[in-house]
């Protein structure tokens, strides 16, 4: 069966506002799959090969991974005609819904997950990929690096040139693939899954 990827990006700016009074999820002990850690192990052999330095794993930010992978494939129909792209999040979680379109209309819906999840204050950038025959750390980065709307964020490149980088965070489920990317630092990094 050959495989459909789609390959998305999107700004998620991440405002520290208030209002959150309970975190819908608490703080919780992150762990990667060997897959999520090897994508995450690729991903820096790539920064090292241009020169870049190795972005230490966050908890939270994996955490947010995590969980928006597990809901676009239990809850989202991946359509290129789809209105709302994967970026979208379904009202089947502790979240507020949203439906990203492509016009970043509503990007807003957005740029709280990362504080309204797990209480990362700082600026969120997701990469997604979609496989229908599943996800995997290869195929993601290897498409990732041939598209000119991804691979800036991976090496810094283009608008990303200015921007260091302070946290990683990597969530695969079934056919997605995430990875967000922060400029604040996250003391805590996750764990590798027994």
């Amino acid at each position: 069966m050959k495989s459909f990827s789609l390959l998305l990006a999107s700004s998620l700016v991440v405002f520290g506002l208030g209002g959150f009074h309970e975190r819908p999820y608490p703080v919780a002990t992150v762990c990667l799959s060997p897959e999520e850690k090897k994508l995450y192990d690729l991903i820096m052999v790539y920064r090292q090969e241009n020169h870049l330095e190795s972005i230490p794993l966050s908890a939270k930010l994996s955490q947010v991974a995590q969980i928006h992978a597990r809901d676009l494939s239990e809850h989202y129909t991946f359509d290129p005609k789809n209105k709302c792209n994967p970026h979208s999040w379904s009202s089947h979680g502790k979240w507020t819904s949203c439906c990203y379109t492509n016009d970043h209309k509503k990007a807003s819906c957005m740029w709280t997950k990362p504080q309204e999840i797990a209480s990362y204050a700082g600026n969120g950038f997701e990469i997604a990929y979609y496989s229908s025959i599943g996800a995997t750390a290869k195929e993601g980065l290897d498409g990732w690096k041939i598209s000119p709307g991804h691979n800036p964020l991976l090496i810094n490149s283009g608008k990303w040139e200015n921007t260091k980088w302070k946290a990683i965070g990597v969530g695969i489920y079934k056919e997605y693939g995430l990875v967000w990317f922060g400029e604040v630092d996250d003391s805590a990094a996750p764990e590798t899954c027994p």
